[in-house]
């Protein structure tokens, strides 16, 4: 099944994690590793339903929720560096990534993550498509992250396009409400492929 570029459309905006990257298993790994570590499971369903939110929230709100008594925000650092380790295993997610190369030159593209800047950066090098997107705007740009509108807004104002005129691609429920809050449409890429 084609993943539709929408008539209207005059910018694209890719997520990073899960979305124009498949990240998502390596993440769940360092999430699980982590969390074994300190003697508990980190459990799958949670992982996914938190796609797109930044690290550190959903690593306290994991702690609030099991009623751990551990700080997540160091959690959350551990399971970062843990990811770092893991990295090279990231590649892109293809029929994502080939939409964007296919639309790289005929209308503007940007990047909007609920990873930190470093993350993100290093991610996008280890795929092999560091450099490739000049616009990329993460979770240390924006005063609220993911489900707020707020990642996908900055990133039509950085492209110059309104934000009806966006077409959003999202894995995660956080990502498809700040895109539809932001005004734009989303295409969920779990309707098309099933990344890992």
């Amino acid at each position: 099944m084609d993943i539709p570029v929408f008539l209207d459309t005059r910018a694209l905006i890719f997520d990073v994690d899960g979305t124009l990257v498949d990240t998502m298993a390596v993440h769940y790994q360092a999430s699980q590793l982590v969390c074994n570590a300190h003697g508990f499971d980190f459990p799958v369903d949670f992982f996914y339903q938190h796609a797109g939110i930044p690290t550190v929230q959903v690593f306290k709100t994991l702690v609030s929720e099991m009623g751990l008594n551990i700080d997540g925000e160091m959690l959350a650092r551990e399971k970062e560096q843990k990811y770092l380790e893991l990295i090279d295993q990231v590649k892109p997610l293809q029929p994502i990534y080939d939409i964007a190369v296919r639309y790289k030159y005929r209308m503007p593209i940007a990047l909007g993550t609920g990873g930190t800047r470093e993350i993100t950066m290093r991610t996008l090098e280890a795929a092999g498509i560091g450099g490739e997107f000049g616009i990329v705007i993460t979770c240390d740009d924006v005063k609220n992250a993911k489900p707020a509108p707020d990642t996908f807004l900055l990133c039509a104002e950085k492209m110059g396009v309104a934000p009806k005129y966006c077409q959003v691609f999202e894995d995660g429920e956080a990502g498809i409400a700040a895109a539809y809050a932001a005004g734009m449409s989303v295409i969920d890429i779990r309707n098309y492929i099933q990344a890992s």
